[in-house]
């Protein structure tokens, strides 16, 4: 099975079945190994902190893949196309399955109208993310800098390349700080294993978007350590998002429903405002079609397989 479940006997002799426990087991010696998995240890943390600590992973994959700069100049446009559909296809199933999903159980059980609380937060998340991407300064990779969006600005190309990339990851952090949130409010539609699921998914997903952001300034004449520095600073929002995310869900438990959703409409636009044209402005469609298809059957895995 996916996740450790051990005997342990009780006071009065019988053995109880526990999930993530201190195990104890029989060497081929005959001694006992007292063995403490690490899934035992993160269950038993403050959820705040187990957000901060899945969404620090993220960004360490952020920064794994802009260290790709210390290592080559340039990658393959359709690698980078395909890895940018495989991003796509991670979030848009993730949003479904680790966010909606969840979201329309919860709004069952606190005997509202099913269909309000997904919709109206899906559709403020993708409002609230329209709304920064019309005012924060950013350019997308392989374009001009006369056609940079947000406010006019005098930002350097590299800093606003950056912050086009930061603006994907806010959502993704406040995804997972909201998951982990949500099982330390106890609602049997969200489990421990699902929001380990969904910062893995993101976190793989993260990788491209590293380098996405390193190797473009790496090929502009930067130096390598200062392409990963601006590569891996794309994802410290996530940090943040994350933290933000898991309290807001305790001190409020009642919005969850809406929290879950408009993290899913912020990462579905995302998905369909800066993923898939980047993706698709080569001349081969095909590679980050299939990339976002590979993405959503990895992320769907992982949530069933774990959730």
């Amino acid at each position: 099975m996916l996740w450790p479940v051990c005997d342990r006997a009780t006071d009065g002799g019988e053995p109880s079945r526990m999930l993530w426990p201190v195990c104890d087991r029989a060497t081929d010696g005959g001694a006992t190994e007292r063995k403490l998995t690490v899934m035992a240890y993160f269950a038993t943390l403050n959820p705040i902190i187990q957000a901060l600590l899945a969404t620090l992973f993220t960004w360490g994959v952020t920064a794994l893949g802009a260290a790709a700069v210390f290592s080559t100049r340039e990658v393959k446009r359709r690698l980078l196309d395909g890895m940018l559909g495989f991003a796509a296809g991670v979030m848009i199933a993730a949003s479904f399955w680790s966010l909606l999903a969840p979201a329309i159980q919860m709004a069952e059980e606190q005997g509202v109208t099913v269909w309000m609380p997904p919709a109206v937060g899906f559709l403020l998340g993708g409002a609230f993310l329209w709304g920064v991407d019309k005012v924060l300064p950013h350019l997308h990779l392989g374009l001009p800098d006369e056609s940079a969006e947000g406010i006019k600005t005098t930002w350097q190309r590299s800093i606003l390349l950056v912050t086009a990339v930061t603006l994907h990851n806010f959502p993704e952090g406040l995804a997972v700080g909201v998951a982990f949130g949500a099982v330390a409010a106890g609602l049997p539609a969200a489990t421990l294993p699902a929001a380990i699921a969904l910062a893995l998914g993101i976190g793989i997903q993260n990788f491209p978007e590293g380098m996405a952001v390193a190797m473009p300034l790496r090929r502009e004449g930067l130096s390598a350590l200062k392409s990963f520095w601006y590569g891996q600073l794309s994802g410290v929002v996530e940090p943040i998002a994350g933290v933000i995310g898991a309290a807001a869900v305790l001190l409020m438990r009642p919005i969850l429903p809406y929290a879950l959703s408009f993290a899913a409409g912020a990462m579905i636009f995302v998905v369909v405002e800066e993923l898939i044209p980047e993706s698709q402005a080569g001349k081969d469609t095909d590679i980050p079609t299939v990339g976002a298809m590979l993405g959503f059957a990895v992320m769907m895995i992982l949530e069933v397989a774990l959730g």
